[in-house]
């Protein structure tokens, strides 16, 4: 059990729809600071946006007080990522690993691009689908470098520690052995997914080509070391919402009430009846839209 726990508020599918996360203590947290971006020695947390197989575009609000999960909104709609055959919807879990922050002030040296001011960007490979708002402890075997719009947008291939087959798995190769075609996949899924809202194909260093785990881990410590001057204020964090419950040295740390209050101004609780829209096909219709 990872001690952390999620509540809803508002229905799913609705622009007032969010995801907190709570500690083992039932308090309201930053899935964005205050998760700590190891869970053990070589083990990295995952903050669950999308489980597998699933279409709503969900990602961390990062400019929001406390960072709930929400989802993307663009010119007023709720977005969602088409099937691009032969796939449906995102084709991992996907998400973000904690306590990093993709610098938008930084020129990576490997794209030539700077950083597009999110966390780090996760796509777990396991067998289970995750849920949304769940927090897992994964193994990193790799990682990819998207451009996307001409910003650095890193993917991190990663498998869930709990998986059955995680011991199998230790660098990227051991996915293109045990998972042919996966990872051609992966690079397909990206490439494409936004040209069915008009988009250009997205571009990748590096050819396309995978690097492995050490270098995906090098990645990653950098973008931490970017989080820590964000969080910390010896950097311009560009309207990102750096409240936070755990990080002593950042001048944004509140107390739990403060934290509480920041959600009590929300609509109630989500109830089991709200899990989907009462409208079913008004959701397929966005779904298709």
């Amino acid at each position: 059990m990872s001690g952390f726990s999620s509540e809803e508020r508002a229905a799913p599918f609705t622009l007032e729809y969010r995801v907190f996360l709570k500690n083992e203590k039932g308090q309201y947290i930053s899935p964005f600071h205050d998760v700590p971006i190891y869970a053990d020695k070589d083990v990295f947390h995952m903050v669950v946006e999308v489980p597998r197989w699933s279409n709503a575009k969900m990602e961390i609000a990062t400019k929001d007080p406390l960072n709930p999960i929400k989802q993307d909104v663009k010119k007023g709609k709720l977005r969602y990522v088409a099937n691009l055959f032969p796939y449906k919807g995102y084709i991992w879990n996907y998400g973000a690993i904690p306590q990093t922050w993709e610098d938008p002030g930084h020129s990576d040296k490997h794209t030539g691009c700077c950083g597009d001011n999110d966390p780090i960007d996760v796509c777990e490979i396991g067998s289970k689908v995750c849920a949304r708002g769940e927090i897992i402890r994964v193994k990193v075997l790799g990682i990819l470098a998207m451009i996307d719009e001409g910003e650095t947008d890193w993917k991190v291939i990663a498998i869930n520690v709990n998986d059955p087959d995680a011991a199998n798995y230790k660098d990227i190769s051991d996915v293109e052995r045990l998972k042919p075609g996966y990872l051609e996949a992966t690079v397909d899924w990206f490439r494409r997914y936004k040209v069915p809202d008009g988009k250009p194909e997205n571009e990748f260093a590096f050819n396309a080509e995978f690097k492995n785990k050490d270098f995906a881990v090098d990645i990653i410590k950098s973008t931490h070391d970017y989080w820590k001057a964000l969080v910390t204020k010896k950097t311009d964090g560009k309207g990102i919402s750096c409240m936070n419950t755990t990080v002593s040295e950042s001048p944004f740390k509140c107390d739990p009430d403060a934290a509480k209050a920041i959600v009590d101004a929300l609509p109630p609780p989500c109830e089991s009846a709200c899990s989907l829209p009462t409208d079913v096909d008004k959701w397929f219709h966005q779904q298709k839209n």
